[in-house]
Order: C-alpha cells, then sequence, then structure tokens
C-alpha cells in the first residue's frame, strides 16, 4: 500500500462540479492499493500517515504529527501511485490491486482513520473523476509505503 502524503492548509475534491470533501488544515493522502495489499498493510499505513511528524513544533522543528495537532485528513484514492515506470513511455498497472479489492481496501482504510482520529476524516470517490484543489504547506511531501 501507497501513500503520497501532503501538508496542507485545505484541500478539496470535486466531481462533477460539486465539492464532495473538503478539509481545512492537515494532510491530504493520495491512496494506492497494490494486489497482495491486505488489511494488515491498511492498517499500519493509517498508523504511519496519523503518526508522521511532519508538523511543526514550537522550534519550527517537524516534531508534529496529524494527531498531535488535531489535524484533518482527507484520503483520495489514488490507482495510478502504484504504476511501474521504470521502462518504456507508458506505465504499467500490473502491481495494481483489482477494483473490488482496491475499493475494500480504501473503505477499510478510511473507516480505520476515522476510528483513530477524532477530527475530520473525509475522502474522495473510488473510481470518480475527480479534482483535487490544495494549499500544499511548506511544500511538505512524502510518500509511505508499506
Amino acid at each position: 500500500m501507497i501513500g503520497l502524503i501532503q501538508r496542507v492548509d485545505a484541500a478539496r475534491v470535486d466531481v462533477e462540479g460539486l465539492s464532495i470533501a473538503q478539509i481545512n488544515g492537515g494532510i491530504l493522502l493520495f491512496l494506492g492499493v497494490e494486489r497482495e495489499d491486505a488489511q494488515p498493510q491498511a492498517m499500519r499505513l493509517v498508523e504511519r500517515v496519523i503518526g508522521y511528524r511532519i508538523f511543526e513544533d514550537e522550534t519550527g522543528r517537524m516534531n508534529k504529527s496529524l494527531k498531535d495537532i488535531q489535524g484533518e485528513l482527507l484520503i483520495v484514492p489514488q490507482f495510478t501511485l502504484v504504476a511501474n515506470t521504470q521502462k518504456g513511455t507508458r506505465p504499467s498497472f500490473a502491481s495494481a490491486a483489482k477494483p473490488d479489492q482496491g475499493r475494500l481496501l480504501f473503505d477499510y482504510f478510511t473507516k480505520q482513520a476515522e476510528t483513530q482520529l477524532e477530527t475530520t476524516v473525509q475522502s474522495g470517490k473510488f473510481g470518480a473523476d475527480m479534482q483535487v484543489s490544495l494549499i500544499n504547506n511548506g511544500p511538505a511531501t512524502f510518500w509511505l509505503k508499506t
């Protein structure tokens, strides 16, 4: 399972011109599910995302997590994160989970994040053509893999 996290001041997901999810500050997570992924990988990534220390403390160092600052989380499914781009000029998605497996693990991940965070957890729509808007803070972007 792959998570691309961005520290944001705000983020929003639109589908067909309508806003379906938005946060006012915290982490925007793009989530990719691979074929071999299962619930243990999802749980580990949830722990890493909410505990990853990318927010500044009083001294300006990245020492605080999403949970520490009670920030919000926006989760966006993005199967293209698992693409193999090592050969040629076209990505291969052979390692991506099948849509049914991806949807189940995306939903499981979202529910686990909701139970572990005491703040807003929003999500994009699995399989939809989404427009994602964000104000990246830093910029601070990190790639996490389980």
